[in-house]
């Protein structure tokens, strides 16, 4: 698929796929004739684990590396040493999950509150 229908699918700016592929994050995958990028399956669901870790505020480079780490688990390279750093990184996504949930609580509460007064 081109970009046009990578950042369709995923509802990411070609202009942040543009980026994630000239860091090397997302590379893609080939190139047609005419020099575009073209991208697969494989690379829209690297995407959405990149979508995913976004929001969680993981650097660009954490991002990287947990892609990478992905990508060995997959590969059945699971030694003890990656399965530590995988086990770091849910503690750590649980902890960031957890605190956007209690925003997302005192969202709903200041909601509530605005509400109330427009009654």
């Amino acid at each position: 698929m081109h970009i046009g229908e990578l950042a369709e699918k995923t509802g990411l700016s070609l202009r942040t796929i543009r980026h994630y592929d000239e860091i090397g994050l997302l590379p893609a995958t080939t190139r047609s004739e005419g020099g575009f990028r073209v991208y697969t399956d494989a690379d829209l669901a690297r995407l959405l684990v990149i979508r995913s870790m976004k929001p969680l505020g993981f650097s660009l480079d954490e991002m990287a590396e947990l892609l990478e780490l992905v990508d060995a688990l997959t590969a059945g390279s699971g030694d003890a040493a990656r399965r530590g750093l995988l086990g770091r990184y849910i503690d750590e996504t649980e902890a960031k999950r957890d605190k956007l949930a209690l925003n997302l609580s005192r969202a709903d509460e200041f909601l509530a509150d605005l509400r109330r007064l427009q009654d």
